[in-house]
């Protein structure tokens, strides 16, 4: 690939997309800094491929299995030593590409963890929880994600340090969308936790929902963003719900000698 044009960061961009036609241009351009933009895309039924390529990218595609194992695809093809890892609903800065070239060029640590300023409901979220979200980002190429189906990290010898710019996140355009990925995610969820033996009680359905809307909602400071911080404490406790009710439904149906618990 050649290098967008005032490109001067010696590192490799990876991006894992799916049907993103209506993001990926954006994320692509937010980092025309980068020596190399690789997107890597899976069964896009959209214009995700051409529209990452006429922002500059170089696009292959690779059969899904997890994020993880797509994002590991493109980083075994990078061609710098550092890679930077976005989401097509992410967006970096010059600030932070200025100080991605100064820590890759440091060359003093292995990987480092990224904050992200999260939007939902027209609104920066600065409470609820997200204040939290520093996910390893910024590491050496030589390193790998895990490839589990949820919660999937990048696998560090040392504890990464953390920068100080931040990727800019819309995690959900709408409520449709939360729900929509809701979906996947709590599958997804309860099969990886099935498979390591773990249960669900009815008390713990009943329990562990409202705890989580308090939590959110009080101790992780929901109430000062606002309306937007209700509802997201309001959903916190759904994809509790919605987690453990599918493990529940597994656990239910291996008890019952079924492969699951509906009726034919």
């Amino acid at each position: 690939m050649t290098a967008p044009a005032g490109a001067r960061v010696p590192v490799t961009v990876v991006i894992a997309a799916h049907d993103e036609g209506d993001q990926i241009a954006a994320c692509v351009e937010s980092v025309s800094w980068a020596g190399e933009v690789l997107v890597v895309e899976n069964d896009s039924t959209d214009d995700t491929i051409d529209r990452a390529r006429s922002a500059g990218a170089s696009v292959f595609s690779n059969p899904f299995r997890s994020i993880g194992a797509q994002r590991n695809a493109a980083i075994t093809r990078a061609k710098h030593p550092w890679v930077l890892v976005l989401d097509a609903d992410e967006r970096a800065t010059p600030a932070l590409g200025a100080e991605v070239e100064r820590r890759v060029r440091e060359n003093s640590a292995e990987a480092y963890r990224v904050p992200r300023r999260n939007w939902f409901l027209g609104r920066e979220i600065r409470h609820s929880g997200w204040d939290r979200d520093r996910p390893v980002r910024l590491f050496r190429s030589s390193l790998r994600y895990d490839e589990r189906p949820v919660h999937e990290h990048v696998l560090t010898s040392t504890e990464p340090r953390v920068l100080d710019e931040a990727l800019l996140h819309t995690p959900y355009k709408d409520l449709s969308e939360y729900f929509e990925k809701l979906g996947r995610y709590s599958r997804d969820w309860a099969e990886q936790n099935h498979a390591r033996g773990r249960t669900a009680s009815a008390f713990t359905l009943v329990t562990r929902p409202p705890m989580r809307f308090v939590s959110t909602l009080i101790w992780r400071g929901g109430w000062r963003d606002g309306g937007p911080g209700v509802v997201i404490s309001l959903l916190a406790a759904v994809s509790v719900a919605a987690k453990y009710a599918h493990l529940w439904t597994l656990g239910h149906a291996n008890r019952n000698g079924r492969e699951d618990s509906w009726p034919k």
